[in-house]
């Protein structure tokens, strides 16, 4: 972003991060890497720890934000080094995960840009042991016992929730955003596996044609799965000026979110880093 001259490190006002692979237990990742990015002091910066949902939890903060005036510019980034927490043992995990990072930044002065929103969320904690990491943190101290520094999915629970809970969320969305799915472009929804997506549309009932699919390339990429995915759209023509696109992220929490990006209806500038 900074290379191309999409914007200026000192403009930067605010830095987000989504992992749930920290460099340190402290300080916060985002500290580190405004002091690796060069970005100004007066920049506020904090991780926030949520996986395939986190994009959108992100776009959501980085909206309140901006919408606030509490910062200008937002630089929401996404990094995950899932492969640092696999069993080399475990097939039903090491053949899905990817590692990646990305980039977003979400400004205040785009005159005729697109619009955010509505927001939609949710939280399921009685899921937490169907996507978890039980060591590492301060409940479970005794280093890997057992293996618990490794994740662990219960592949089945999540694909049951994701059927449950995507589908809902679909129809919560598009009725609080007071759209049809006529008039919804694309659909990207987190990148969990094509089983798994396929399985999304035609239970959403979503025509192949307005569904986008990414994850052959580089698999689960976790909270970098939309992010990818969106920007894969755009180069490839998928997204156009006007294009009115649903993100939705589910899964580790457990936890859902999802939104309504509407792009850029008087000029159309597609940009990539």
């Amino acid at each position: 972003l900074f290379a191309r001259g999409e914007c200026d490190r000192d403009e930067i006002d605010y830095l987000i991060f989504c992992t749930q692979t920290p460099d340190y237990i402290l300080p916060t990742s985002a500290c580190v890497l405004q002091h690796r990015l060069r970005l100004p002091s007066t920049c506020g910066a904090f991780d926030f720890n949520l996986g395939c949902s986190g994009y959108v939890y992100g776009l959501g903060m980085a909206k309140g934000l901006v919408e606030t005036a509490q910062a200008k510019k937002v630089l929401l980034l996404t990094g995950e080094t899932y492969s640092k927490l696999l069993d080399s043992a475990d097939k039903s995990t090491r053949t899905l995960f990817g590692d990646a990072g990305t980039a977003t930044l979400v400004a205040s002065d785009e005159p005729g840009g697109g619009s955010m929103g509505p927001f939609l969320y949710g939280t399921d904690g009685s899921g937490r042991d169907d996507l978890i990491v039980r060591g590492g943190g301060f409940r479970i101290t005794t280093p890997n016992a057992g293996g618990e520094a490794k994740l662990f999915m219960d592949g089945t629970r999540i694909l049951n929730f994701s059927i449950r809970q995507v589908s809902a969320s679909v129809s919560a969305l598009l009725e609080k955003a007071s759209l049809s799915m006529d008039e919804v472009d694309l659909f990207v929804f987190h990148q969990a596996n094509g089983y798994m997506l396929e399985f999304l549309r035609r239970k959403c009932g979503i025509p192949e044609g307005k569904f986008f699919v990414y994850c052959d390339k580089v698999g689960n990429t976790v909270s970098n799965s939309i992010p990818i995915a969106l920007h894969h759209a755009i180069r490839g023509g998928r997204v156009v000026r006007g294009s009115t696109v649903v993100l939705v992220g589910f899964g580790v929490g457990l936890s859902w979110a999802a939104c309504v990006v509407r792009f850029w209806p008087e000029k159309w500038e597609p940009r990539f880093a």
